[in-house]
């Protein structure tokens, strides 16, 4: 069980829609195969203008992120329904987006993927950090602590939804718990 989660922020603003996270020509990846899995993950927030976001969440070249979180302003997520959005994110390696709000489907897809931890936050915590500080997210006190300040703002619980993310997703959770057999009958 998976309780803090700690290293560099990548702060986005309001309104990060699907395509921002996955643009819809990386959509032909298919994320139950291993390697193209992983080349998702090189892709996570490419779409985010440059002009706005000059540091980029994932260096090109790279499959994964040096920012295990993102902190983000409200409707997180918003757009097409698309599963590969969580799954990109996960991919490259981030853990967690805070948001001060998420859609409701890539709240729901995060939730079912198990791919990020989706909580969000009391504060406008986009207006507070800057990409790169570093924090530390403790999901037990749902808290996040600036490292370099001490100051610490209060998150959401994630309440039912953590441990179907920390399953790896609703299926697995479903398996977990005998909701559905673990094995096929032969």
């Amino acid at each position: 069980m998976e309780s803090a989660i700690s290293g560099p922020a990548y702060v986005v603003g309001d309104n990060i829609d699907t395509d921002q996270i996955i643009p819809a020509q990386h959509l032909n990846l298919v994320p139950t195969i291993p390697d193209e899995y992983e080349k998702l993950g090189g892709f996570a927030l490419c779409g985010l203008p440059e002009s706005s976001y000059p540091v980029r969440f994932v260096l090109p070249g790279q499959l994964d992120t040096a920012y295990p979180v993102v902190v983000a302003g409200r409707n997180f997520g918003c757009g097409s329904s698309r599963e590969h959005a969580p799954i990109a994110l996960g991919s490259a390696q981030c853990r967690v987006v805070i948001a001060q709000s998420f859609a409701r489907i890539f709240f729901r897809n995060s939730v079912a993927t198990g791919e990020i931890y989706p909580v969000e936050c009391v504060d406008r915590l986009c207006e507070i950090l800057r990409t790169g500080d570093r924090v530390r997210v403790d999901l037990n006190a749902s808290t996040l602590e600036v490292e370099s300040s001490g100051k610490v703002y209060l998150l959401k619980p994630l309440g039912d939804v953590r441990p179907v993310v920390e399953a790896g997703g609703i299926f697995q959770y479903a398996r977990k718990t005998g909701l559905i057999p673990s094995q096929a009958p032969s």
